[in-house]
């Protein structure tokens, strides 16, 4: 799967939970009739929003972005559906390519090296990719839901 294809099917997924979210919000908030859409898809959100940015982070460091570029790309997550809109802005400025750079190299710095380890043994680091998921998920519900 190259960068641009990871980060894409990422990007939508989040905006679909985002969406999924929101409906159960309506349902709980507006309806009065359920609270079960919130707390299913406010999981799968929070799980495919945790997903999304670790991909944004091992992305940008193969892609090589800038610190604002990670940044935009990390803050995308927050407002509905802006995760589509920032894989469009990234594409469009080719910041999302068709390989992974560090796949073939070892790279320079720390950041290199882990991404271009996790990159070039996809099963080890598509379990690394699992657990941290699962770990940071874990970390979200010990502290609880956002308040508001």
């Amino acid at each position: 799967m190259t960068p641009l294809r990871l980060f894409r099917r990422l990007a939508l997924a989040e905006a679909v939970t985002w969406a999924l979210l929101l409906s159960g919000m309506f349902l709980k908030y507006v309806t009065d009739t359920t609270e079960l859409g919130v707390r299913v898809f406010g999981m799968a959100h929070g799980v495919v929003f945790i997903g999304y940015c670790l991909t944004t982070v091992l992305v940008a460091v193969d892609q090589r972005w800038t610190v604002r570029r990670l940044a935009l790309g990390l803050v995308a997550a927050v407002p509905p559906f802006a995760t589509v809109l920032f894989e469009r802005h990234a594409e469009r400025r080719s910041a999302l390519g068709e390989t992974w750079r560090l796949r073939g190299s070892i790279g320079s710095g720390p950041a290199d090296r882990v991404a271009g380890w996790l990159l070039r043994n996809p099963l080890h680091g598509t379990v690394a990719g699992v657990v941290a998921v699962g770990a940071l998920t874990g970390v979200a519900l010990v502290v609880g839901p956002p308040a508001g």
